[in-house]
């Protein structure tokens, strides 16, 4: 069953609309690079490196550019891994296009630690937790092969500063 559509309209009297997010599932050597979030929306939840798509902007072109502001990593072999939809709280909505690549060389760098403690791997069988939603289904995309579990459902996950579970260290 659909879920209700919010009918409200935005401070420019335009119906709302979802924003279009980029997720970069960064793999190297079996393991994820993960960063824990700061601020915003998901803040303490670890996370997979990811933004806006900019206007003109191939997604291979977004998932480099993200990756680079956020770890200063260069990526290779980008490929497409998923979309999804997803709420936090009632008025914000993001259709998510993740794509999924490798880093094989250099060391992350904490490039905007206003948003992010900090970088690190992990192995794809010993992850930490709290996983911000869109990673979690990013990750699980990447070891069923399935881009879009059920392109029925909205995934949301609660708008929270301080999510209380416990961490894994990194590998």
């Amino acid at each position: 069953m659909a879920e209700q559509r919010v009918e409200e309209r935005n401070a420019e009297g335009r119906e709302p609309r979802p924003q279009v997010g980029m997720g970069v599932l960064v793999l190297r050597d079996g393991k994820v690079l993960l960063g824990r979030r700061k601020g915003g929306h998901g803040a303490g939840y670890y996370a997979s490196p990811g933004g806006h798509i900019e206007l003109g902007e191939s997604l291979a072109e977004a998932a480099r550019r993200e990756v680079k502001e956020e770890t200063g990593l260069d990526i290779q072999d980008v490929r497409f891994l998923a979309v999804g939809s997803y709420m936090w709280g009632e008025d914000r909505h993001y259709i998510d296009v993740d794509m999924v690549c490798q880093a094989p060389y250099g060391d992350p760098v904490l490039m905007e630690p206003h948003r992010c403690e900090g970088w690190a791997w992990y192995d794809l069988d010993d992850l930490p937790e709290p996983l911000f939603i869109v990673t979690r289904r990013m990750i699980e995309a990447y070891l069923s092969g399935n881009p879009l579990p059920d392109p029925e459902r909205i995934e949301r996950q609660e708008i929270s500063s301080s999510p209380m579970q416990a961490s894994r260290s990194p590998s």
